[in-house]
């Protein structure tokens, strides 16, 4: 029996203002249906939780800058804080100039990580 597809919960504004950015980088790859994220060599760098709410990993020193400069906070989703994301505040989402320059540096971030297995390598379909 066919399931249908979960929709999202996520605000319009907020996924649209994501896809725009995912898209002004043609490298990056947006993947998820319900929970959109983008991800490297199975290490994820970017998200959008359920609130609309984008999630992103920074190297240390470009996540100090971030939260500095940006008065965010640590992401935190199903309870956890996690310690490589900034909570990227509403309007700092909003401005396309200033989130590609971060998306880049998390994008060159996440190249230097080792590279995790992921679900579907070793699964038959």
């Amino acid at each position: 029996m066919a399931t249908a597809k979960k929709k999202s919960e996520i605000p319009a504004e907020q996924l649209s203002q994501y896809n725009k950015l995912i898209a002004s980088i043609p490298e990056i790859e947006r993947k998820g249906d319900t929970v959109p994220y983008t991800s490297l060599n199975g290490n994820m760098f970017s998200y959008l939780y359920n609130d609309g709410t984008m999630g992103l990993r920074l190297a240390e020193k470009d996540r100090e800058d971030f939260l500095k400069k940006h008065k965010a906070t640590l992401m935190q989703a199903y309870g956890v804080v996690q310690k490589e994301y900034v909570a990227v505040p509403e309007k700092v989402l909003a401005d396309a100039k200033e989130m590609k320059k971060y998306l880049k540096l998390s994008f060159e971030y996440v190249k230097t990580l080792k590279p995790k297995a992921t679900k579907k390598a070793g699964k038959k379909k």
